[in-house]
């Protein structure tokens, strides 16, 4: 892995291929949530992940932050790696709408998104969107403000969450472990609040301007989809009438469940990283 600085943006690049994938990680990760799809590509490929401001080794990057911001630094990382028309864009969750708003702006060979980039209806004109956002986001926020004695206290946090028991790997160990920083006997997340918090709040009232990109994608858009969600409950975080919804809508849309995954084990897992980076290479 080649690591690199981007005007304060933390670039990796994952092999030594020609032909290139731009990848986006989700909302409170990094990028090393690629790193195991990444090692699973044929030869000839390489991958390039950075850590969005307020994430990873980008977290002191200034706001204002929100996804048309991300798509911007996107942007700029495809063009600093010399990723032309003929790379591949990706992302997963909150990434995969980054990615269809990177999408949208300039050419890419194809765009894969993973378990994210639908957007879902727009909120109802009383409601309270940051009541909706804490319900969502409240437990991985309240994450980013705990303190670790130790980075094994920090695995052994991640070790239990449903997504991830019984379904532990040692590229979910080495995703958790990068993430820490800060003295010993008081490590955090890496990842800010506050971006998390601005960025949740931009995706929920922004439907109509991601729908908009998503239909203006002139490349192909495939959809990979994890059939249990973030809790590894029974119901993934695009339920079909979503997704049946949106490939009505998108010619160029082509959905695909992953079987036996969730939206975390999607990326971690052997047989559905090795399936993702196949798609992504094919």
């Amino acid at each position: 892995m080649k690591l690199e600085d981007l005007d304060g943006l933390r670039i990796a690049t994952f092999g030594t291929g020609p032909r290139r994938i731009v990848a986006v990680h989700g909302i409170t990760a990094s990028l090393m949530a690629w790193a195991a799809v990444a090692r699973r590509l044929p030869p000839g490929w390489s991958l390039v992940a950075m850590d969005l401001r307020g994430r990873g080794h980008s977290r002191d990057l200034p706001g204002p932050y929100g996804l048309a911001r991300h798509a911007e630094d996107v942007l700029r990382v495809a063009e600093h790696v010399g990723a032309g028309p003929e790379a591949v864009l990706t992302g997963h969750s909150m990434g995969a709408y980054v990615a269809v708003l990177a999408g949208a702006r300039r050419r890419f060979a194809k765009v894969v998104l993973v378990d994210g980039g639908l957007p879902f209806p727009p909120p109802a004109p009383d409601a309270d969107v940051d009541a909706e956002i804490e319900a969502t986001l409240g437990p991985a926020i309240a994450r980013l403000s705990r303190t670790f004695a130790t980075a094994d206290d920090y695995v052994g946090f991640f070790r239990a969450h449903p997504a991830f028991a019984g379904n532990w790997t040692p590229e979910a160990e080495e995703y958790v472990r990068y993430d820490l920083f800060g003295p010993a006997g008081a490590l955090l997340s890496r990842a800010v609040g506050e971006a998390v918090r601005e960025d949740g709040r931009w995706m929920r009232v922004n439907g109509e301007r991601i729908g908009a990109a998503l239909a203006a994608i002139e490349a192909p858009v495939h959809l990979l989809r994890a059939p249990r969600g973030l809790l590894d409950q029974d119901v993934g975080m695009l339920p079909d009438e979503l997704a049946t919804a949106w490939t009505s809508k998108v010619p160029l849309l082509r959905d695909e469940v992953v079987a036996d995954c969730n939206h975390y084990t999607i990326l971690f897992d052997d047989r559905c990283a090795s399936l993702v980076a196949g798609r992504l290479s094919s």
